[in-house]
C-alpha cells in the first residue's frame, strides 16, 4: 500500500462525522446499515450524510449496494486492515539514526 493511499484514507477518517459513520458500520458488521438508520443514529441532514458517505466511498473505506428501495452501506474491512497493517508494520524496530527521534 502506498503512502498516498493510506493518507487519503486517514484524511477521510479525520472528520468527526465520517469517523462516526465508519464506526457505526464496523459495529453493524457484514450486513451493513441502510442510510436511513445511519441518519437517525447521527441526527444529520440527508445531504450532509450523503456528502460524508461519498467521501468514505471514494477513499475505499465504505461500499454501497442498492437493495430494492434501500441503499445499504458496508465498511470495507480489508481497507481498515490495510491501514492497521501499514501503521504497525515496522512497530518497535527502532531507528538507525537517533536524530530522527522526537525530543
Amino acid at each position: 500500500m502506498k503512502n498516498d493511499q493510506i493518507a487519503g484514507r486517514l484524511e477521510a477518517l479525520g472528520n468527526q462525522t465520517r469517523l462516526e459513520i465508519f464506526r457505526l458500520l464496523i459495529r453493524a458488521g457484514d450486513g451493513g446499515a441502510n442510510v436511513g438508520t445511519l441518519q437517525r443514529a447521527l441526527s444529520v441532514p440527508g445531504s450532509t450524510l450523503t456528502h460524508h458517505i461519498t467521501r468514505l466511498v471514494a477513499a475505499g473505506l465504505v461500499s454501497q449496494q442498492r437493495q430494492s428501495r434501500e441503499i445499504i452501506c458496508r465498511a470495507e474491512y480489508r481497507s481498515m486492515d490495510e491501514i492497521i497493517a501499514y501503521l504497525t508494520a515496522e512497530c518497535c524496530l527502532g531507528l538507525d539514526d537517533s536524530e530522527h527521534l522526537a525530543s
